[in-house]
């Protein structure tokens, strides 16, 4: 049996990426409107995207639809959101902040009592929660005894493959690639001590990707720190424009390294994909977190295992002065992520899954209490409330003109 799955928000890529590559099962991803940078870093196709920035229009057109399929899987909180007020059985996929500061949890300031409660109905009503890596299956597993442990990653080979061909940028001496974010949670302090302790002559291009959410309190606090760690940066890091998604592999190959994060000490979308190209990639790995790939404990083969400057230097110098280094590091990472992130593999243990919770729920219709009617029914009344509480920054997000036509009843 081919199952039909209903997807709903892909902040993460992984189901666009399961839509692309699964062979056993039909995926149609539903996103939500996206604009500037996020059109710019996924470049993704045959996806639908709602036509409405209202909770309720969204709410209605899953209703219209949800007949046709078998399954639902929702990348939290907007997709479960949209989900549960549409009384469907769905399945939550959690990646990064979504559950590690999940917005019941009772240090989230901002949210309240209300909305605590109603997401962690959210939470309580999945039929089953997924997560990869200890860093966000242990949070989950706190919240759902029954939690999914899912390390594999998708990674597109289309895009990211050691056999297409590299792009032509200026570059006049060994050249490292910093294709994540700008920011202290990718531990670029870390990465600026570490240049300066560094021996070796290299140049460092880092892509202008920087924070956006300027809705909450924390964002002047680092919005500082960036501005401070950009005053401070060294001569050898040069600053690029924002790369095209079906580009950035392209780039991985034209490049001689890859810098990763040094904060979390786990590998991301960039790591993994930069590997696939066979360019070593340089990312602080805990060897605490191990990966659990088939039921066997996996610590990744990225350097440096400590995120203190002086061990990234070290490694830093080594992949620049010597050649049988860096291959012998690229090629063990080539080997790791094949086992992580090859999508004819991810793509089965997707499937082992969703047959297990196909088999146990059977239809895509919640049973639903007199209770959650009521919340359901109050949510979507008191929605306009939160429309004109976030009217000015979505109108400096969309444009006055685009915005009005995504909000129209």
């Amino acid at each position: 049996m081919k199952l039909k799955i209903l997807a709903i928000g892909d902040s993460t890529s992984n189901i666009y990426l399961m839509k692309k590559f699964a062979r056993n099962m039909e995926v149609h991803l539903i996103d939500f409107p996206k604009k500037g940078v996020d059109k710019t870093t996924t470049g993704k196709d045959g996806i639908e995207y709602f036509d409405s920035l209202l909770i309720s229009k969204q709410v209605e057109k899953i209703k219209k639809i949800k007949d046709s399929y078998d399954l639902c899987i929702a990348v939290p909180w907007a997709g479960a959101r949209i989900a549960y007020l549409a009384g469907i059985n769905y399945i939550m996929y959690f990646v990064g902040g979504d559950i590690t500061n999940p917005p019941f949890a009772k240090e989230n300031k901002n949210y309240n009592f209300f909305e605590k409660n109603f997401y962690k109905k959210i939470l309580d009503n999945a039929i089953a929660c997924i997560a990869p890596m200890d860093e966000y299956y242990i949070p989950l597993k706190k919240y759902r005894k029954d939690a999914i442990r899912l390390d594999r990653i998708f990674v597109d080979t289309e895009l990211f493959n050691e056999n297409i061909q590299p792009i032509e940028f200026k570059k006049e001496k060994f050249t490292f690639l910093s294709a994540q974010r700008f920011g202290l949670e990718k531990g670029m302090d870390k990465i600026w001590k570490a240049i300066e302790l560094c021996k070796s002559d290299f140049e460092l291009l880092q892509v202008k990707w920087f924070i956006e959410d300027t809705t909450t309190e924390e964002f002047d606090e680092l919005s500082s720190i960036n501005k401070k760690l950009i005053d401070e940066k060294s001569d050898r890091v040069r600053f690029i424009p924002l790369i095209k998604r079906d580009e950035l592999g392209r780039y991985f190959v034209g490049a001689d390294a890859v810098m990763g994060q040094m904060r979390a000490g786990v590998q991301g979308g960039i790591e993994r994909e930069a590997a696939f190209c066979k360019k070593p990639v340089i990312c602080y790995t805990d060897p605490k977190k191990p990966n659990i790939i088939d039921g066997e404990e996996i610590i990744p083969p990225f350097l440096p295992k400590s995120n203190e400057p002086q061990e990234i230097a070290d490694i830093i110098d080594k992949i620049v002065e010597s050649k049988q280094f860096r291959d012998d590091l690229a090629q063990k990472e080539y080997e790791y992520v094949k086992k992580i992130s090859y999508p004819e593999l991810v793509s089965k243990d997707w499937e082992n899954i969703f047959v297990k919770v196909f088999e146990k729920s059977k239809t895509l219709d919640r049973k639903i209490s007199i209770l959650d009617r009521l919340m359901s029914f109050i949510i979507l009344k008191i929605e306009k409330i939160y429309i004109k509480k976030f009217r000015e920054k979505n109108i400096s997000t969309w444009g006055k003109e685009e915005y009005d036509r995504l909000i129209r009843d």
